[in-house]
């Protein structure tokens, strides 16, 4: 391959990339979201400034998507916690936990998408709504929720699903410095609201250490949603840099606390 041929590769290896240009459409992506409070210490651990909490409130959420451009068929679960921006309200993408290595190495490679592989599920069990998420063989997240008690306005689930949201992308150079360390942006606008529904739901999440959901206790559930749609997912745009930041940590210093 030609020099100039290799920096227009999207991934290795360069015969078989691990997956393939996009942009991805999602048919059918189905939605399983319960937005609980929990203890507000806990998240001031993991939500990187100049991201704000004003409210201790997470998303936990179960997507399945069936009908990927590209990428195919597959599910994924995780937490998001709601933040302020600079006096915008939006969601931090903590964690995603998913069954698909093309999806994995997109989101991660292209996006900033905190991707892990994990064994999540959603699924219609009789009259409930059901997600689950497996870390190996262990159960880690077990949602429940009427389906499809009641109609939410489609506006309102438009909303729900189209609020801005941050991502923390962190990527070290092969000196073993950081290369890119960003806060980045999306908002999703491609979008069409098929149906969504609201219903009682519960949420059980058992201890882990590799998939520590549970670290965010489940203190009071306030809304669930089920929601199903056809979207593409937007280019994310940088909105903080933590290399340039003034007064931040120099690369050497960085490099020395590793």
């Amino acid at each position: 391959m030609k020099l100039e041929e290799v920096a227009k590769q999207i991934s290795t290896p360069l015969d078989a990339p691990a997956f393939p240009r996009g942009p991805y459409r999602f048919n059918n992506r189905e939605y399983l979201n319960i937005v609980y409070r929990t203890d507000i210490d806990a998240l001031r651990k993991v939500v990187p400034e100049p991201l704000e909490i004003d409210e201790p409130l997470v998303k936990f959420e179960v997507i399945r998507m069936p009908d990927v451009t590209g990428l195919g068929s597959y599910t994924e679960c995780g937490q998001v916690i709601q933040v302020n921006y600079n006096g915008e309200k939006g969601d931090y993408v903590h964690c995603m936990y998913v069954d698909n290595h093309p999806a994995i190495a997109a989101g991660r490679e292209v996006g900033a998408y905190p991707k892990k592989l994990g064994k999540p599920s959603l699924y219609i069990d009789s009259d409930t709504l059901v997600g689950t998420l497996d870390y190996g063989t262990l159960r880690v997240a077990t949602a429940t929720m009427g389906y499809k008690h009641q109609q939410i306005d489609l506006e309102a689930a438009r909303e729900e699903i189209c609020k801005p949201y941050y991502m923390l992308k962190v990527i070290r150079g092969q000196n073993g410095k950081p290369r890119i360390c960003e806060l980045v942006r999306g908002e999703i606008k491609d979008i069409t609201i098929k149906g969504a529904w609201t219903s009682p739901a519960r949420l059980q999440l058992f201890a882990h250490a590799l998939a520590p959901l549970a670290d965010f206790p489940v203190l009071e559930i306030v809304s669930a949603s089920h929601i199903l749609t056809d979207l593409s997912l937007p280019r994310t745009e940088v909105v903080h840099d933590y290399l340039a930041t003034e007064g931040s940590l120099t690369q050497k210093e960085l490099v020395s606390q590793k």
